[in-house]
């Protein structure tokens, strides 16, 4: 399933995000007490705090614009051979399970190939799987700033022969409560059910 360019990176990901949510995930513990997730609880972490994009049609757009909501924000690109449809695919399909509750999950697409990826495309990509998904496309420092706020790592991975390029990227899922704060980190990979269950949990 995995592109041949992606097996070495994504265990680099793997790596690199177990270390950068290690810190978090032993400080964290959930703020209302009562609750638990079945994703890593970084409730008490500063993860996707402080960021600024524009969305596709040029708002600019921040966690503040999605409260009330749980948001679930990811970090992908248009030409993402398997992480990114699939992580796509199980999103339309955590919000189908949720029944009318999936009106209170707003998805955030941000792409880390944003000279490829322009608005136009990404609206039409996200338009495959559910039109009110969000795709957010900064330029290359605003891309820079919103990453280091998610913890989040990208890079750009020549193509064979030096021909094109692919990106490595983080693989993981922010899941945002409803005061636009971000409780729940879930890997990539993570059942759907998982998913499910800590965004009605975080819905309350």
């Amino acid at each position: 399933m995995t592109h041949s360019l992606l097996k070495p990176a994504r265990r680099r990901l793997l790596a690199a995000g177990a270390a950068g949510l290690a810190l978090p995930a032993l400080l964290s513990g959930c703020l209302d007490k009562s609750a638990s997730f079945r994703g890593t609880d970084v409730g008490r972490s500063d993860i996707g705090q402080n960021w600024r994009l524009p969305d596709t049609e040029g708002e600019m757009r921040s966690a503040e614009d999605f409260k009330g909501k749980v948001a679930v924000a990811f970090f992908g690109f248009i030409q993402c051979p398997d992480v990114c449809p699939t992580t796509l695919a199980e999103l339309t399909e955590v919000k189908r399970q949720l029944g009318p509750d999936g009106e209170r999950m707003q998805v955030l697409f941000i792409t880390v190939d944003p000279e490829r990826d322009t608005p136009q495309i990404i609206r039409e990509y996200l338009d495959n799987f559910d039109g009110s998904f969000v795709g957010l496309r900064g330029d290359l420092e605003q891309l820079a700033d919103a990453a280091r706020a998610f913890k989040a790592f990208y890079a750009k991975v020549p193509g064979p022969g030096g021909e094109g390029y692919t990106m490595d990227h983080s693989a993981g899922l922010y899941f945002f409560d409803p005061e636009g704060n971000v409780r729940v980190y879930a890997r990539y990979g993570q059942p759907v059910e998982d998913m499910v269950a800590d965004v009605r949990t975080l819905l309350g």
